[in-house]
């Protein structure tokens, strides 16, 4: 039997749905202000699934081309980039004989699928139109020592949806003013730090599941927001993975202690014992 299309295009969409879910992100829950995303040329806004699914892929540009669309504005893709998929329902004119035996023109909704890439993917392109809204954020002293005193912290790049790279050992994340407050950038950036102290190079944490991994990571940055002083938002802004929590802690009572231990070490390890946060903390 011939597969729906429908089908295929659900498949695929939920496939890059559950890559990003294994990244940490939940693309229609976010803490950072993504503004509106439109065709460059068009300047039409994306709307439903396609605007959730563009606004989270950690971009600061609002403006979104094909291939083609890049060619006709004398730009281009840059080599390496990869397109994001977007989605829309072509309407199929058919023929069929009713129930009446009359013949009628039935509509059949089929879903498509093609994929853009965001202004930054490209080169040679030129836009005088404003970039997308952000927040007046600063800076918070403590959190940037906390940061700074990360001796051997991976490279931070903002720019991206948060995430932690282990084989590159690389932190993407928005920027500062693309947050909706100070305290949530630093609260997710804790929380990517945290991921990143099971590097083979610094606690070399063994392989567990993601739900156990994610808990560590939601725990080190409630340590490390407790002693710059701000509150945690990370909790709050992750609150879909709290019900699987629930379920693996009843089912594995060891869990919760293992993943505070964990937590410990890693927020430890990051502030490297510094004097000036011993003494804050206690």
């Amino acid at each position: 039997m011939k597969k729906n299309t429908n089908n295929k295009v659900y498949e695929i969409i939920q496939a890059e749905i559950l890559k990003k879910l294994d990244q940490g992100v939940i693309p229609w829950n976010r803490s950072w202000n993504t503004g509106e995303v439109k065709n460059i040329i068009s300047k039409k806004n994306y709307r439903g699934f396609n605007a959730i699914w563009l606004s989270c892929q950690g971009y600061s540009s609002e403006y979104w081309l094909t291939y083609k669309q890049a060619k006709q504005l004398k730009g281009n893709v840059k080599k390496g980039e990869s397109g994001t998929i977007i989605i829309f329902w072509k309407i199929l004119k058919k023929t069929v004989e009713n129930d009446q035996g009359e013949w009628e023109q039935k509509k059949i909704p089929l879903l498509r699928y093609y994929r853009v890439f965001n202004l930054e993917q490209t080169e040679g392109i030129e836009t005088t139109e404003e970039t997308k809204t952000v927040f007046n954020n600063d800076p918070i002293e403590n959190c940037e020592k906390i940061v700074f005193e990360y001796s051997d912290k991976p490279e931070i790049i903002h720019g991206q949806n948060p995430h932690y790279n282990l084989t590159t050992d690389k932190i993407g994340l928005p920027y500062l003013k693309s947050f909706q407050g100070s305290e949530e950038y630093y609260s997710t950036l804790f929380h990517e730090m945290g991921h990143s102290t099971r590097h083979p190079s610094r606690l070399n944490r063994e392989k567990t599941s993601r739900a156990k991994e994610e808990l560590v990571a939601e725990m080190t940055a409630s340590f490390l927001c407790g002693v710059a002083g701000i509150d945690s938002k990370v909790i709050d802004n992750q609150a879909s993975y709290i019900d699987g929590w629930r379920k693996r802690i009843s089912e594995d009572a060891k869990l919760i202690i293992s993943a505070s231990t964990q937590a410990q070490k890693a927020s430890d390890y990051i502030l490297n014992n510094n004097q000036y946060f011993t003494k804050q903390a206690i």
